[in-house]
């Protein structure tokens, strides 16, 4: 059998997605609500499911990767102290649903890395590094975009369309498709244009077509803000797609630009590549009846 890809999954993105999709009186032993890690696990049994390519004779992941960590990064909290802070805090009965989903993920054999500091994604786009450099094919499961910005010819992101729309596999000429830039710009992107979820402004009248637009002329932001200081100076003419009005707005701005770079970025994380390691569905099986997930055990145990 031909090595599958690591298989590393966004653990809060899939939580959050699986809590507002299940039914809110899925109860466990306890009488609290597992919906959210029903749903998780099966989205990530769907995932393995999707990695089997009998042509090519492979059988599913090498391994298995979830990925937990702060809700908002210190470091981009103090860059910028709107980070997040718009977002509603998590719902009382998703918190100990985490906890039960780190569990049961373990038990199954897949490897859960966590970080107390820093983000999920930039776990994800650690295992995504390490992937690439070993020149092995790799998954990032994640519904947040992002995550494009891990995108090589290697590694892919798996990205859930909405209901009934399935998973788009996103590679790098996907991510020109879905936002209108090169893996590698797609930070400079968010800086330019802002991303609402997060809390980053951008630059005032920039949208995300001009934003992709300016990103393919000039390559890099810093290179968009020199043109920008020239225009906004007088030293040269305005030139299409950068207007006056454009180019005073990002030169105005450009220091707030290099922070909201800089928070788009990727953190580096010292990660251990993971050696391969087969799902325990026997296992998972019993914690899942331990927890009075009873389907999702018997679906488990199906498997064995």
């Amino acid at each position: 059998m031909t090595t599958g890809p690591l298989l590393v999954v966004d653990a809060p993105s899939i939580l959050y997605r699986s809590y507002f999709a299940m039914p809110s009186d899925i109860l466990g032993t306890d009488g609290k609500p597992v919906g959210a890690v029903l749903g998780f696990i099966r989205f990530v049994m769907n995932e393995i499911d999707a990695c089997v390519d009998p042509q090519e004779g492979i059988g599913g992941p090498r391994a298995v990767v979830i990925c937990f960590g702060a809700e908002e990064a210190s470091y981009r909290v103090e860059l910028l102290p709107q980070y997040h802070a718009h977002r509603d805090p998590m719902p009382e009965d998703l918190r100990p649903q985490f906890e039960q989903a780190a569990e049961v993920c373990a038990l199954l054999g897949w490897r859960v890395s966590q970080h107390s500091t820093l983000e999920a994604d930039d776990l994800l786009g650690a295992y995504a590094k390490l992937e690439h450099a070993a020149k092995s094919p790799a998954r990032l499961v994640t519904g947040d975009r992002d995550l494009f910005q891990c995108v090589t010819a290697n590694v892919h992101v798996r990205f859930p369309q909405g209901r009934d729309k399935g998973v788009a596999t996103v590679t790098p000429a996907g991510v020109g498709d879905w936002i209108g830039c090169a893996p590698s710009q797609v930070p400079e992107l968010i800086a330019l244009r802002g991303d609402t979820s997060d809390g980053i402004p951008g630059a005032a009248g920039i949208g995300a077509k001009t934003a992709a637009a300016l990103l393919a002329e000039y390559l890099t932001l810093e290179r968009v803000i020199a043109k920008a200081e020239a225009i906004a100076s007088g030293d040269e003419k305005p030139v299409s797609p950068l207007s006056l009005k454009r180019a005073q707005s990002i030169a105005g701005s450009a220091d707030d630009l290099r922070i909201y770079l800089e928070v788009a970025q990727l953190q580096p994380v010292a990660v251990e590549r993971p050696e391969d390691q087969e799902t325990d569905w026997a296992m998972g099986s019993k914690a899942a009846a331990e927890r009075g997930m009873v389907r999702l055990a018997e679906a488990l145990d199906r498997r064995v």
